[in-house]
């Protein structure tokens, strides 16, 4: 901030540029906060249909889970072998939204050979695995929605603070330095043209 106690001209007008840079500075920022709000508005209405979806899938595994402990027990079922699937890992893509890392996740996991042949194979086992192997991609999904919510939101509030900032702290005080300097030069103004006219009656 210029050094109000030196009111010339030059200073103000560097004062009335610095706060044109401002007000460009929160402009931006705040139309940044919309589209930042916007985005999470999307991300909340994916958040709420992958839940929806989410919902039937687990108890459709919550049911294949009792069917297979009462066929099994929970020692028989701990010990089955686990069939392998691939991929074994999401492919996951990354993108920027306004300097915001987000994440996208695909994965279909297609179900192999189990590692070795069950002693007490059985269909309710096999359901159960299919049941929870269901739930793998859109769980994948949920988490990077749940993700990309959370920088987001870190995001808008960062960017909410230096907003605030702008409006309720630096640009009140660019305004009074600049009012005070204006004050300052307008008196000064004055108190010249009251000297000249003084000069003109002496003479």
């Amino acid at each position: 901030m210029a050094d109000t106690a030196v009111a010339t001209k030059s200073v103000a007008l560097a004062l009335a540029d610095e706060r044109a840079l401002m007000r460009q500075g929160y402009q931006f920022l705040d139309e940044k906060r919309m589209l930042l709000a916007a985005e999470m508005l999307r991300g909340l209405k994916q958040h709420d249909r992958l839940t929806a979806e989410l919902e039937p899938a687990m108890r459709a595994a919550q049911a294949a889970l009792r069917l297979a402990l009462q066929r099994h027990g929970l020692q028989g079922l701990d010990a089955y072998p686990p069939a392998s699937f691939s991929p074994p890992a999401p492919a996951i893509s990354h993108g920027l939204f306004l300097g915001v890392r987000t994440v996208a996740v695909g994965l279909a996991p297609q179900a192999g050979l189990a590692a070795e042949a069950a002693l007490d194979a059985s269909p309710e086992a096999l359901a159960c695995g299919q049941a929870y192997r269901a739930l793998l991609a859109p769980l994948a999904q949920l988490a990077a929605c749940v993700g990309n919510l959370e920088r987001l939101a870190a995001e808008y509030r960062r960017t909410e603070r230096r907003a605030q900032a702008l409006e309720n702290v630096l640009l009140p005080e660019i305004e009074r330095a600049l009012a005070t300097i204006e004050d300052r030069l307008e008196l000064g103004d004055q108190e010249e043209a009251v000297r000249i006219r003084l000069a003109g009656r002496r003479r």
